[in-house]
């Protein structure tokens, strides 16, 4: 009767763009926090834990589509749940 909702792991790479082959619903579903070089990061739209970088918008920048431009920052990346 007591259920506790199963929590997906992390993956290595993560995009909140849902055209991208590395959008995860499912764990969009929980609070994701990003923490790079030990500072959070709040405005992360792609991550890799294992090449060590995050994508951020530069400003409010956007593409001719009309998405925002990303510039990436490196360093040692963690992700967690909040």
């Amino acid at each position: 009767m007591n259920e506790t909702p199963q929590i997906p792991p992390l993956p290595d790479r993560l995009s909140i763009d849902p055209r991208s082959p590395y959008h995860m619903a499912a764990v969009f579903e929980h609070d994701v926090c990003i923490r790079l070089k030990d500072k959070e990061r709040l405005d992360v739209y792609e991550y890799c834990i294992s090449e060590g970088w995050v994508k951020v918008p530069a400003g409010k920048s956007l593409d001719r589509k009309g998405y925002p431009l990303l510039i990436k920052l490196t360093g040692k990346v963690e992700a967690f749940y909040r």
